[in-house]
């Protein structure tokens, strides 16, 4: 197996077209995006690994009571990194009754900078995901308003690839979905701790405190699934963010997944890593 990183998340999938890559890391977004730009568009997902939303709203001051309707009457900072934040959120206010088009929404900052933003005063709320929700929290300068996790599955991230390529490398697609749920199992067997401290050469600036509490919030929102099946629900609560947020038009389940793998897997019970 070999690793390599795509210049940025978008142009992920073009070397899926090209040959140079078998297999991409992202998610339904990205199938759903390309099945619209693409004719001979036959990406599928996998095998999922994050079930449900992992960012939060972070505001200034303590809202315990916390409702969507608080957001209609802030200034708050969103995710521009990747459009799929913004997408399920804005479906969760259609959803609560409220228009996502007339919020007081920053839209041009990146987590770094929603951070300062927070702490300078110059928005009320912003959306972020760990460690930088956790560090505002734990710093006493940000408030958790609302984890995105809550509102229950909302499939976020899984291996995908061309449906031609998953059939004739399907023996090599197995491995890779088989130590995936090993992963699984093994994750949800050790304790944040020692997640944390497994990660922590990618987060070298991120204080030891800081980054057990990350990981634990995570682990106690539901972020990792249990397993490397991507559920019918978690799909279609995508899905509809990206289609009320005219992001594309919606491709269906049976197109764009491709379980038979996991569920494969999933039968063989393969012990924890």
């Amino acid at each position: 197996m070999r690793f390599v990183s795509a210049p940025s998340p978008r142009e992920a999938p073009n070397a899926l077209f090209d040959g140079t890559v078998d297999v991409a890391w992202g998610g339904p977004m990205r199938v759903n995006q390309l099945h619209d730009q693409r004719a001979d568009c036959d990406l599928v997902c996998f095998g999922e690994a994050v079930t449900r939303d992992p960012f939060m709203l972070v505001g200034r001051v303590p809202r315990p009571n916390f409702r969507l309707a608080v957001l209609m009457a802030v200034r708050i900072a969103t995710v521009s990194e990747v459009p799929t934040p913004w997408l399920c959120l804005q479906e969760d206010l259609r959803r609560a009754g409220f228009d996502p088009e007339v919020l007081h929404r920053v839209t041009d900052h990146t987590m770094p900078e929603s951070v300062y933003a927070l702490r300078s005063g110059e928005v009320d709320a912003v959306q972020l995901a760990q460690p930088f929700a956790e560090e505002l929290i734990r710093s006493g300068a940000g408030h958790l308003w609302y984890a995105a996790a809550n509102r229950g599955l909302c499939s976020y991230t899984s291996f995908y690839a061309r449906k031609s390529v998953l059939e004739a490398k399907r023996e090599e697609m197995l491995g890779l979905v088989r130590g995936l749920y090993r992963t699984q199992k093994w994750l949800h067997q050790r304790s944040a701790e020692l997640l944390a401290d497994v990660v922590r050469p990618y987060f070298p600036a991120v204080p030891e405190k800081v980054l057990h509490a990350a990981v634990a919030r995570y682990r106690t929102l539901g972020i990792w699934g249990p397993n490397p099946i991507l559920p019918r629900a978690g799909y279609d609560r995508l899905k509809a963010g990206l289609v009320s947020g005219g992001f594309a038009k919606g491709t269906a389940f049976e197109t764009a997944v491709d379980n038979s793998l996991a569920e494969e897997v999933v039968r063989e019970d393969p012990p924890a890593l």
